[in-house]
């Protein structure tokens, strides 16, 4: 007498699980078993719900979920428990079936069978459906190079008892792109070093796509210590790349990358390669009214101030001397590791490169005496004549 009750609770309890749900409802479930012909999906309560090992499988036959994986699915029936699924095969499905569909926005299969006027002609459970070349793909394709692609679509239009369909490709895939987006921004926290692809490269830096649609800047400063001048030099569109995130500002929706913080800040080292009298060469970057910028190393920029030039006669004639890219013996005057300043004093032409070789050589001289060769040079030349 026990076996029977069990059974009609069991069936009472799977009757109410079912009621909780309604046909066309989108749900989301733990796979808990597969079988040869159907999986066991645990949807919450006492209940399961069934799906059809077919829906499982990718083009290849294989299936694709395991045991303990969660899947979306779509109630398609209600009767005696749920039965769920995740798309209607092309050729399987029944009119009321593609009807249901359209109503409950089921994803159905469809085949492009070839390009027409405005769109594709697509074949969806033996009849003719329409899709707009807008709603092929999320992005402007080629549109010979659907032809004969199965792709899985949802009805959007459902007219004429069926007769006349549309459906969309696009509207599937942006579902899928949000919900990949959702996934991929909880790894998307500043200090994170993720991989991803350049989208985009403008004067200002490069759009980094992280996925899901995602995207990151990688502004030109952040791309590394030393001045990049455009970043269409270092990057190109679908490079694969891997960044720092410095930056999540959740309000505006806009996340900041780096690329230059994977890599060690020259300037750590500063203290330890250099010292002030110390001199050395380095390489024009920059030109502005106040002064000469030169490059030491990569990523280490030192100012030669106008003061530091010997006069010419004309305020803004020490410009004829030096020009982006000119190479440059310069004398260190001051470091500033805090500031990340370093000045330095060009070293007059009329020294000759034995003179600054014997300078560069006095390593053990006070840093007063190591001074005394340049700076005497320079302070005699800015000395009016007579004095």
């Amino acid at each position: 007498m026990n076996e029977p009750e069990e059974d009609f609770a069991a069936m009472f309890e799977a009757s109410l699980q079912a009621r909780r749900f309604e046909r066309g409802q989108t749900i989301e479930g733990t796979i808990v078993a597969i079988g040869p012909e159907v999986a066991f999906i645990d949807v919450g309560g006492k209940g399961e719900a069934t799906i059809d090992v077919a829906e499982l499988k990718d083009d290849e036959g294989d299936i694709e979920v395991a045991v303990g994986d969660r899947i979306q699915a779509v109630v398609i029936s209600t009767a005696g428990g749920l039965t769920l699924s995740r798309k209607l095969a092309r050729g399987a499905a029944s009119q009321r079936q593609l009807e249901d569909a359209f109503h409950s926005g089921l994803p159905v299969e469809g085949k492009v069978e070839k390009v027409v006027k405005g769109g594709y002609e697509v074949r969806v459970a033996g009849q003719r459906a329409f899709c707009p070349f807008s709603q092929i793909d999320t992005a402007r394709t080629d549109p010979s190079q659907h032809e004969g692609k199965v792709y899985t679509f949802r009805i959007t239009e459902y007219k004429e008892g069926g007769r006349n369909l549309v459906v969309s490709r696009r509207t599937l895939l942006e579902d899928e792109q949000r919900a990949t987006a959702a996934e991929v921004k909880k790894t998307i926290v500043a200090g994170a070093v993720i991989n991803g692809r350049v989208a985009s490269v403008r004067e200002f830096g490069a759009f980094i796509e992280l996925g899901g649609g995602v995207q990151g800047l990688l502004h030109i400063s952040e791309m590394g210590w030393s001045r990049v001048a455009d970043p269409s030099e270092m990057l190109k569109p679908g490079d694969e790349i891997t960044v720092k995130v410095l930056q999540v500002d959740e309000a505006k929706g806009k996340i900041s990358l780096g690329l230059k913080q994977l890599s060690e800040d020259p300037w750590s080292r500063v203290e330890a390669t250099y010292a002030v009298g110390q001199v050395l060469t380095g390489r024009v970057t920059r030109v502005t009214e106040f002064g000469a910028f030169v490059e030491l190393v990569p990523g280490i920029e030192a100012l030669a101030h106008v003061s530091t030039f010997a006069p010419t006669g004309r305020s803004d004639d020490w410009k004829t001397s030096v020009s982006p890219g000119l190479a440059l013996a310069v004398e260190i005057l001051s470091i500033d590791l805090e500031k990340k300043r370093i000045g330095v004093a060009v070293v007059p032409s009329d020294l000759g490169r034995d003179d600054i070789r014997e300078y560069a050589e006095r390593e053990t001289e006070s840093s007063s005496e190591r001074f005394g060769s340049i700076a005497d040079k320079l302070q005699g030349a800015l000395k009016p004549p007579g004095k």
